[in-house]
């Protein structure tokens, strides 16, 4: 699953910083990023793999999700999304923008048809699970959304985004300390989902409450 936020505002303010710049091919996105005492570099490395990156640079954008700069966190996580949502296969990934779009028309009976087909197309393709989990719990389909997220996660152990959304799940099946879990586990991934820190909190209190009722 993925969040909304304030990340598209801080990414188009970060299109400026990367605008005027010449393209980076992968290999000079992968080194820029590495430089630790340039952030302009890092910015436009994050950026750019975005456009360039394969899922074995995953783990280094991962790692930028920790870095010092606000907008290069930002910048990382976008990229992340882009290179999750790249099978390598070109009639796949067709598809996949097809589904985009059937979700954005808030549709999913079509779209869960075009991420199972992707899903038989690719198996190993983890955004493929992810989309058509996202819709199962948006249809209130909870234990189709749960199956599909372990999917997700046995592919792509780092995807917040499913780790999330489990989260999101257990809360509506009323099981807090599921919740809590699978919420620690995104942020040990991405820090900077402050919609879940705040979940965090509130899941903390509510059961130290129901600790304290209960002595």
């Amino acid at each position: 699953m993925r969040r909304s936020c304030i990340l598209v505002t801080i990414v188009a303010l970060g299109a400026g910083v990367v605008a005027s710049a010449q393209p980076l091919t992968r290999e000079q996105a992968l080194g820029a990023l590495r430089n630790r005492s340039d952030v302009e570099a890092r910015r436009q490395g994050a950026a750019w793999l975005g456009d360039t990156g394969l899922m074995a640079d995953a783990p280094l954008l991962v790692e930028a999700l920790r870095d010092p700069d606000e907008l290069v966190r930002a910048l990382a996580e976008h990229s992340l999304w882009q290179v999750w949502s790249r099978s390598g296969d070109p009639e796949v990934d067709s598809l996949f923008q097809v589904g985009i779009e059937q979700m954005n028309q808030g549709d999913p009976e079509p779209a869960i048809e075009t991420f199972s087909l992707i899903i038989r197309k690719r198996p190993d393709f983890a955004e493929g699970w992810n989309k058509r989990a996202t819709l199962y719990y948006l249809m209130g389909e909870y234990e189709k959304s749960l199956a599909d997220c372990e999917e997700v996660i046995r592919r792509n152990p780092a995807h917040f985004g499913a780790l999330s959304g489990f989260g999101m799940i257990y809360l509506q099946l009323g099981k807090a300390e599921r919740a809590l879990h699978y919420f620690e586990r995104a942020l040990a991934v991405n820090p900077n989902l402050t919609q879940v820190e705040a979940a965090v909190e509130g899941l903390k209190r509510l059961l130290r409450e129901r600790s304290r009722e209960s002595i």
